[in-house]
C-alpha cells in the first residue's frame, strides 16, 4: 500500500497548510498517492451550500475509501447533502470535523486506510 499511501499533512494554521510532497497552500485535496491545491473556483463551491459532489469526484478516482471533510476552522464550510449521499453510494466512510481535528483524523488514517480529504484552512 506505500505507494497509494495518502501525503500527511505536516502543518496546518490559519490560512496555511504543508502537505508531505506537495508543498505549502491555503486548502488541499489529498487522496491515495498524492493530492493538490484545491481551488474553490473550479466547482463554483461556496461556503454554503458547501462541499459538492463534483469537489470529492478527484477523491473517489484516485480510491479513496475514507474520506475526511472540513468544517473550516470556524465551522463555516458546510458540505452538500447530494455530496454526503453520492458518498453513502459508493460505500465510502465519512468524517466531517472542524479543519485541526480532521486533519488529525486524515493523518491517523493515511498509514493505515486508503483515504481521502478535503480541507479549507481558513473559515
Amino acid at each position: 500500500m506505500k505507494e497509494k499511501q495518502s501525503p500527511r499533512i505536516i502543518h496546518i494554521s490559519w490560512g496555511h497548510m504543508e502537505v508531505e510532497g506537495l508543498g505549502s497552500g491555503k486548502d488541499f485535496k489529498l487522496y491515495p498517492g498524492g493530492g493538490r491545491p484545491w481551488d474553490w473556483t473550479e466547482t463554483k463551491t461556496e461556503h454554503n451550500p458547501g462541499i459538492q459532489p463534483a469537489d470529492v469526484q478527484e477523491l473517489l478516482e484516485n480510491g479513496s475509501k475514507v474520506v475526511v471533510l472540513s468544517r473550516g476552522m470556524r465551522l463555516r464550510l458546510l458540505t452538500c447533502p447530494e455530496t454526503l449521499q453520492l458518498l453513502e453510494n459508493k460505500g465510502v466512510r465519512v468524517v466531517i470535523e472542524e479543519t485541526e481535528k480532521a486533519a488529525q483524523v486524515y493523518n491517523r488514517l493515511a498509514g493505515s486506510e486508503l483515504v481521502g480529504g478535503i480541507f479549507h484552512s481558513t473559515c
